[in-house]
């Protein structure tokens, strides 16, 4: 019977020796598939968590569905005690968020989308409006004012843009218009200066902000925001299909002063009955049915915001989880963030690119998923070749550092497998 020995380092390089002419193609070869089988070798710790998605995001620490209050669940929305549970959602919304007393928060359909469409289809087209956007939602928000909306055929409508992982030159906007914007911009991570003082303290236009994946990670400058929308499903790691929206006193006069014409609204959009704005859905009496599970499961979310601290707390988790991967990628030159300005860097929806082609990074994000190390984290479809990493404050800072060895792991086989 024939015994085949494995060749040592030695036998290699004395083979190569007795054949010169194949010595420099046997010995790269056997380089490589040694630098191959070393690399096999994966880190010995995993994430505890390997949800890092951008939306729906990862449930807060320590959650389980069945401590939710189950009291409302198979009963009307329109019930006493469903419109108090909806009442009651709306008022710590606007207690933990520090949003003013005279401004409204309303519970509307079809999440952040939903609540920023209602606004623009609402108030949009009473003044020239500036939409600025450097990101895909951002610049949905553009195409639907030329192209559904058609506002260019009342007003004028000025487009300031950049390219991913920069932001446009936001003092150019005018103050005498209305300023559509993107408060972070999710599939960039790149979020608009701290503070928004490229907004005027004494604007006559109203301010439009999408702030899904902003609001409770950012602080918020409520002074220079008369619109602003966002979902349960980002920050605080809610359910999807509800909006929040967000009214200062100044929107809520647009409302009832302006009335587009020739513009029918469907019944999910519309917040004026007989001139006065529908108070009823910022008091829990919302347009549609909400599913009261998902009402429960926001509640629980406050619930635990509050409990450990409140905004600023959030805020600085947050930042804390950004600093794990701006340590990584300064020892690691072959990965960068998207966003070129620090400044401007989000903390929530962290963007990466990587030394790698477009297939190599699906490769990439595909071997975590299926180590179970790191789900959904592959770059929106219509950034550059990427990937994205949720730091949320409901993402735990241990499973980040968890995390990165796991990257140059995937990274090393992707790049040579």
């Amino acid at each position: 019977m024939m015994r085949i020995v494995p060749a040592s380092s030695a036998h290699v390089l004395a083979f190569a020796r007795s054949a010169p002419s194949l010595r420099s193609t046997f010995v790269a070869r056997n380089v490589r598939s040694n630098v191959r089988l070393m690399s096999v070798a994966a880190p010995s710790t995993k994430p505890v968590n390997p949800h890092f998605s951008s939306g729906p995001c990862k449930k807060r620490p320590g959650y389980d569905v069945a401590n939710l209050d189950s009291r409302v669940f198979g009963r009307s929305h329109r019930s006493k005690l469903g419109k108090e549970r909806l009442a009651l959602a709306i008022d710590e919304t606007k207690r933990i968020l520090g949003v003013p007393d005279d401004y409204l928060v309303g519970i509307v359909p079809a999440s952040d989308t939903g609540a920023y469409e209602m606004a623009m289809w609402n108030m949009l087209g009473a003044r020239n409006v500036d939409v600025c956007h450097w990101e895909s939602f951002g610049k949905g928000w553009f195409a639907d004012a030329i192209s559904h909306l058609k506002l260019r055929d009342i007003v004028e409508v000025n487009e300031f843009t950049a390219d991913y992982g920069e932001l446009p030159d936001l003092s150019k906007t005018n103050s005498e218009h209305d300023i559509c914007f993107t408060f972070n911009g999710t599939t960039s991570g790149v979020r608009v200066p701290e503070g928004c003082d490229f907004i005027s303290d004494d604007r006559a236009g109203l301010t439009l902000c999408d702030a899904t994946s902003a609001c409770f990670a950012m602080n918020m400058p409520w002074s220079k925001l008369d619109v602003t929308t966002y979902s349960w499903q980002k920050v605080l790691g809610g359910e999807g299909a509800h909006g929040v929206l967000i009214l200062s006193p100044r929107a809520v006069e647009r409302l009832e002063t302006y009335t587009p014409e020739n513009r029918p609204l469907p019944k999910i959009f519309r917040m004026v009955k007989k001139g006065k704005i529908d108070s009823g859905i910022f008091k829990g009496a919302t347009i549609n049915t909400p599913s009261l599970l998902c009402v429960e499961d926001y509640i629980d979310a406050l619930q635990w915001t509050d409990s450990i601290g409140g905004v600023p707390s959030l805020i600085n988790i947050s930042l804390e989880n950004l600093a794990v991967l701006e340590k990584f990628v300064e020892e690691n030159d072959w990965i960068d963030f998207l966003a070129k300005d620090p400044a401007t860097r989000s903390s929530t929806s962290v963007c990466l690119t990587l030394d790698l082609d477009a297939d190599q990074i699906k490769k990439f994000a595909s071997m975590l998923e299926k180590e179970d190390v790191a789900y959904d984290i592959g770059g929106y479809r219509d950034a550059p070749p990427s990937i994205r990493i949720w730091c949320g404050s409901t993402v735990e800072k241990a499973d980040l550092e968890a995390l990165m060895p796991w990257l140059s792991w995937s990274y090393e086989q992707a790049k040579n497998g």
